[in-house]
C-alpha cells in the first residue's frame, strides 16, 4: 500500500452543484476549505469550524454534511450540492422559498447551511429516518414542531431568526407532502 506523506498534495473530483471539478489538494485539507479556497464556493460558510454551529452544512451524496468535518480527500468523486446548486431553472427551491416568505434569516450568514439542513432534514423525514424525538420508530415521522426543531437543532443562528426559521421549515414540509 501507497501512502502520502502528511502535507503532501492530491488531485481529486468533485462535483459541485452539478459542475464537475478536479483540485489538487493538500491531504489535510478539510472538505470546506477545498470548496471555499480551492473551488471559489463561498455559498458554504465557515462559522466554528469545530462542527458545532452548522454554517458550513451541504448536501453530500444527498445526505446532510458539516463539511468543516471531513477531509476533502475522503469524498473523491462525491457530488456536493450547496444552497446555490438547490432550485431548477432559475427557480427557487421549496425550501428557499419558505426562507424568503417566513423571513428565516436576517443576516443571512448562517441561511445557506439552514437551508441544506432544512433539505436534508425533510429528505431524512420523508425517507422514515428517526431522530431522537420521534415516537413511533416504524414508518414516517411527522413534521411537528417538536420533530423540525430537533432535526435542525445542529444549525445555529446568531441573530435569532428562529422562529422564522422554523415556519419555513413547517412550510416546505407541507409542501413537501403535496407533492409526494
Amino acid at each position: 500500500m501507497r501512502t502520502r506523506a502528511p502535507g503532501a498534495s492530491t488531485p481529486m473530483t468533485l462535483a459541485v452543484d452539478g459542475t464537475e471539478h478536479t483540485v489538487d489538494v493538500d491531504t489535510r485539507t478539510t472538505l470546506l476549505d477545498a470548496l471555499r479556497e480551492r473551488l471559489g464556493v463561498t455559498s458554504v460558510k465557515k462559522g466554528c469550524d469545530h462542527g458545532q454551529c452548522g454554517a458550513c452544512t451541504v448536501l453530500l451524496d444527498g445526505r446532510r454534511h458539516l463539511t468543516c468535518l471531513s477531509l476533502a480527500v475522503a469524498h473523491d468523486g462525491a457530488e456536493v450540492t450547496t444552497a446555490s446548486g438547490l432550485g431548477e431553472d432559475d427557480e427557487l427551491h421549496p425550501v428557499q422559498q419558505a426562507f424568503l416568505d417566513h423571513d428565516g434569516y436576517q443576516c443571512g450568514y448562517c441561511t445557506p447551511g439552514q437551508v441544506c439542513s432544512a433539505v436534508g432534514a425533510l429528505d431524512e423525514l420523508k425517507e422514515g429516518h428517526p431522530s431522537h424525538v420521534t415516537e413511533e420508530l416504524e414508518g414516517e415521522a411527522e413534521p411537528t414542531e417538536e420533530e423540525l426543531r430537533e432535526r435542525m437543532s445542529g444549525n445555529l443562528c446568531r441573530c435569532g431568526a428562529y422562529a422564522g426559521i422554523l415556519a419555513a421549515v413547517r412550510q416546505a414540509a407541507g409542501e413537501q407532502e403535496v407533492a409526494s
